[in-house]
């Protein structure tokens, strides 16, 4: 979703969980991201969000213009519950995992969620493009806090949304996906305007790489497939068939064939 301007609400679902933080990495954009400190890794800048480090942003460096020194951080408070109250933490949910949920509450095949995680983000749920898109899926703020996103950079929660986002963009089209996956990278807005995809290269260039990717890994299964029942038919043993009479089928083709019309 590149191509939006209509940002709003940025990093608003950030600061509600990062308030206090230290530092504020103002980017080029004009937007900041608070964070409790940050490291240079390679051409990105990844900003600690959390206090414990759990969840942080990678944020290309070039993007960055500056930082600023935030409110110091307060202690959160200390909270003391009954054993009985305490509740055991969920397990973390592997991405297959948030991909399969996702397809299987919104009806979008898998392969094609993973194509669209592959061209947004490249399988990072941290990254943070130039415009402020979040997560595996790229959602911009507004759109997150739209879908009731707490956290864009929980991978579940940024996949969730995610699909339900473009299923309800290919709804939107009358389940036309390559409109759908215009819409999702340059904004319905564009898609309208232009009665199709936009004349952008990278749109164009993103719905044909998702289209390509998606399309590759179905031929893959087909293969598969085909190679999988070849490999069954050629194991097969032959089963032997039980003799009832000795008329060869020859004869008993010819008694068929001789038959009156009609007969039964």
């Amino acid at each position: 979703m590149g191509f939006r301007k209509q940002i709003g609400y940025v990093w608003v679902l950030m600061l509600a969980t990062t308030s206090f933080a230290a530092d504020l990495a103002v980017l080029r954009n004009g937007f900041s991201i608070p964070h409790e400190r940050r490291e240079q890794i390679g051409k990105v800048t990844r900003l600690y969000l959390s206090v414990d480090g759990t969840n942080y942003a990678d944020v290309p460096t070039e993007q960055i213009d500056r930082f600023e020194t935030g409110p110091p951080t307060l202690p959160a408070p200390t909270v003391q519950a009954a054993p009985a109250a305490m509740s055991i933490p969920a397990p973390a949910v592997t991405l297959d995992q948030a991909i399969a949920a996702g397809s299987q509450r919104y009806r979008i095949d898998p392969d094609l969620i993973s194509s669209v995680i592959r061209a947004e983000s490249n399988f990072n749920a941290h990254a943070v493009s130039p415009k402020g898109a979040q997560g595996l899926m790229q959602l911009m703020p507004k759109t997150a806090f739209q879908l009731g996103i707490a956290n864009p950079f929980d991978p579940k929660a940024n996949v969730d949304g995610g699909t339900k986002y473009l299923r309800e963009l290919i709804e939107r089209y009358n389940f036309d996906l390559v409109k759908a996956l215009a819409a999702y990278n340059a904004g319905p807005q564009r898609v309208e305007q232009y009665g199709g995809v936009p004349p952008y290269r990278e749109t164009r260039a993103y719905v044909a790489r998702i289209v390509r990717d998606f399309n590759k890994k179905k031929l893959a299964q087909q293969k598969l497939a085909q190679r999988s029942a070849l490999t069954k038919t050629a194991t097969a043993k032959p089963t032997a068939q039980p003799v009832t009479n000795k008329t060869s089928p020859a004869q008993t083709a010819s008694k068929t064939a001789a038959q009156p019309k009609g007969s039964n």
